[in-house]
């Protein structure tokens, strides 16, 4: 048998009419949606460097930028550009992802924000960026490209100590390169 409440009290938890529902703290971070926002994949020597057997030289860059829409809301852009050439130089394919998101950050002090958009957010869309640089290489043909985790601890503050302990251009300046 189930026993309901009588009708002039509320259900436990819920506010009493009249009042305001309590709600908690803004999350300090927001992720609005998450895409690519460039693509390249170039391989110029097709079909002969997927015929040659090789070790490749790898080159791969990682780069953390943000641009602000307002006092709140930014895109984060994590940029990754990877090439691998033959021991003779030869170009074997050239690869850049441009892959973003947009956030809101919540209620937090001024000094928060470098961290949150270029430790924290970057944290977020690098799986992402991750698994579309490996099936890209994949598709083209090549052993996927299993980038190692980015410590984007350490390039911020690599960047800060570049710097004098500014963020180059503001909140709105890219930080450095892996």
């Amino acid at each position: 048998m189930t026993t309901t409440p009588p009708p002039s009290s509320p259900p436990p938890g819920t506010p009493a009419q009249g009042q305001q529902p309590q709600q908690g703290p803004a999350a300090p971070l927001t992720m609005h949606g998450q895409y690519i926002k460039d693509f390249s994949f170039e391989n110029p020597r097709a079909p002969q460097s997927l015929i040659e057997q090789t070790q490749p030289q790898l080159t791969l860059n990682v780069q953390v930028a943000n641009r602000q829409f307002d006092a709140k809301t930014f895109e984060v852009s994590l940029t990754i550009e990877a090439s691998a050439q033959t021991p003779k130089q030869e170009p074997l394919f050239m690869l850049e992802l441009v892959y973003a998101g947009t956030v809101t950050l919540g209620d937090l002090p001024a000094d928060a924000y470098g961290p949150m958009l270029f430790i924290e957010t970057p944290r977020l869309l690098f799986p992402f960026a991750r698994s579309i640089v490996a099936n890209a290489t994949r598709e083209a043909g090549f052993p996927p490209l299993n980038i190692a985790p980015v410590d984007f601890v350490q390039l911020y503050r690599q960047q800060l100590e570049a710097n004098g302990g500014t963020i180059p251009g503001g909140v709105g300046g890219p930080v450095g390169h892996a």
